[in-house]
């Protein structure tokens, strides 16, 4: 069984703020494969499919960004999920808009939802896809998190979400490496 999980905040407020990327893959991943994110449990909103005859629960927590991990831990207790059997999917700063990196492991960076489910399941040993949304020195952090797309930049960050739940499905069908070589994508001012 998998456990993929979008990182975002609950509350229409929230919805298509940068920091909501993670949902809003998970929102894309329930349309593409017909699935109902109709249930309330585990401090969670989810839907339950199969994928390449593994059963999937597409997970947005709605304890609010800071406290993902509550919700990640209930489930992962609750359905005995092994650690490499999660995925979280959230927004980063620390990555230009418009690319995507997917690890297999790794630290939480910058991220308070990363940070609170490493901390509630005491391990970062678990794969993440991160959706750059790049940073704006200029601004407040929490401010620029929370602040909607503008219409430019959403263009850009919905091909990147197309993507993120392209990656999520290449996981589950093949493995992380296969995803991480066809999805982590650099832009040009990287190198």
């Amino acid at each position: 069984m998998y456990l993929i999980v979008g990182l975002g905040n609950p509350g229409k407020e929230y919805a298509g703020t940068r920091h909501n990327a993670g949902y809003e893959v998970v929102e894309l991943l329930a349309e593409r494969l017909n699935v109902k994110l109709n249930k309330l449990k585990f401090n969670s909103v989810y839907g339950e499919t199969f994928i390449n005859g593994e059963k999937v629960l597409l997970v947005k927590p709605v304890t609010y960004m800071n406290r993902s991990g509550i919700a990640v831990s209930e489930i992962m207790n609750f359905y005995k999920i092994p650690i490499d059997k999660l995925i979280v999917i959230y927004d980063d700063i620390d990555i230009p808009l418009g690319t995507l990196r997917i690890r297999q492991k790794g630290s939480s960076g910058t991220h308070n939802g990363m940070k609170s489910i490493i901390k509630s399941i005491g391990s970062e040993e678990f794969p993440r896809i991160r959706v750059g949304i790049g940073r704006n020195d200029n601004m407040d952090l929490a401010d620029y998190v929370l602040q909607k797309f503008s219409s430019s930049e959403r263009d850009e960050i919905l091909s990147i979400i197309e993507k993120a739940a392209e990656a999520v499905i290449e996981v589950i069908e093949t493995n992380i490496d296969s995803a991480m070589q066809k999805f982590n994508i650099k832009t040009s001012d990287e190198k």
